[in-house]
């Protein structure tokens, strides 16, 4: 298999399609973009070219930068138009058996030592390269929205992936700009696996009555340092695909207590509470903003100082604490799991979801023993969920 990666081809030309072909013709890479629809593709490029502008324009890169990379970009009209790229990456629409038909005609257009990667956030690598002759060629590439901004990309490996394949991958996702990081294909690989407690505890302690889902926010962002309260990003993200993101994992976790579903997402979702994009999630959103400014209260984020997160809300001392021992545990688990390199994970969080600081950096600051308490008696009193793993109860030692 052919290390050297030179032209790249994007399947897809929706917002992730011409993001990742935008940074892969700033890259230096020759690229051409693909969609079936005619009308789709014009826009993708039309956005890509829009977005070199602009990004020219704030001294993101440079003009001469700008019109290289679009000098780059093309489109392709047919998948045969794909056959002399060394990669290509597919950014479809996230359903499985779509991306294993396209997989298996892109093997069929392009070379034996073409690598063949996903963009897929949710589906595992292994299943759409069920049909692909050559699999050791296939691989997952997750970029984050948007491709352009966020600077991680997940390089997935399943168990066929050559090491040439995931290296050529790796330096590739370099030459881009981005911080490549690698993951096993498992489900949602690192960054959205180790996010699962942020917004699935902070769920639990709503429904527990700890607090209500304002509160619960500004104690994440005044005391944990967090940039958006977990309520504010399920409104953003929209609590239906929130939520379908959260079924996924559930079924393909095997049904562990700690990831299921919350009955408050899916009432919510019931009665068409979707968040920014209906107007009303767990914030309302009309002309002004949805909350006010946070006022400063002197606190030195993140802290697990008890007196400190009083002043925030009375609640404060136990939203916290409780919120980073599920971040601790689900960590353990990974690590458990080998989903990837304890400084892979942390490196996930602070780039693909802009957390002060990593999971096992926040188990640190929790303490693997006061986590493992604290989740010891959440146990008793509320059951599974808060099962610590055998790796935490370790690292307490």
């Amino acid at each position: 298999m052919s290390l050297a990666v030179e032209r790249i081809g994007v399947v897809g030309a929706g917002t992730m399609g011409a993001g990742i072909a935008q940074v892969a013709a700033l890259g230096g890479y020759e690229t051409r973009l693909y969609d079936p629809v005619p009308a789709a593709l014009e826009s993708g490029l039309e956005k890509l070219g829009a977005s070199l502008t602009k990004g020219a324009a704030k001294g993101i890169w440079s003009q001469v930068d700008a019109d290289r990379a679009r000098d780059r970009a093309g489109g392709a009209h047919s998948l045969a138009d794909l056959a002399e790229c060394d990669l290509v990456v597919e950014a479809a629409p996230e359903d499985l058996e779509l991306k294993r038909e396209l997989f298996t005609a892109l093997a069929e257009a392009c070379g034996p030592e073409t690598i063949l990667a996903s963009n897929t956030s949710s589906l595992p690598i292994t299943a759409i390269a069920t049909r692909v002759p050559h699999r050791e060629r296939v691989v997952g590439m997750h970029f984050f929205n948007p491709p352009a901004l966020m600077k991680l990309v997940e390089v997935v490996a399943t168990d066929d992936s050559a090491a040439g394949a995931l290296d050529a991958t790796t330096e590739v996702g370099k030459r881009m700009g981005r911080t490549p990081i690698r993951a096993k294909d498992s489900p949602g690989f690192i960054a959205n696996r180790l996010a699962r407690p942020f917004t699935l505890e902070s769920l639990r302690m709503l429904a527990d009555g700890i607090a209500d889902a304002a509160t619960i926010d500004r104690v994440c962002r005044l005391g944990g340092g967090f940039r958006m309260g977990p309520f504010e990003l399920i409104d953003l993200i929209g609590l239906d695909v929130n939520l379908s993101v959260a079924r996924s994992f559930y079924a393909q976790g095997g049904e562990p207590e700690r990831w299921r579903p919350s009955p408050v997402q899916e009432r919510l979702v019931e009665e068409g509470r979707l968040g920014r994009k209906s107007g009303h999630g767990f914030y309302d959103y009309g002309d002004g903003p949805h909350r006010p400014v946070d006022a400063d209260v002197g606190i030195e984020a993140p802290t697990l100082d008890a007196e400190q997160l009083a002043k925030i809300d009375v609640s404060g001392p136990v939203i916290l604490p409780r919120l980073l021992a599920q971040i601790a545990n689900e960590a353990a688990f990974a690590l458990e799991e080998e989903i990837g390199s304890p400084a892979d994970m942390d490196t996930a969080m602070r780039l693909g979801f802009n957390w002060p600081r990593g999971p096992l950096e926040f188990t640190a600051l929790i303490g693997a023993g006061n986590a493992v308490a604290l989740l010891e008696d959440l146990r008793h009193e509320h059951g599974n969920a808060y099962q610590p793993a055998s790796r935490l109860l370790e690292m307490q030692q």
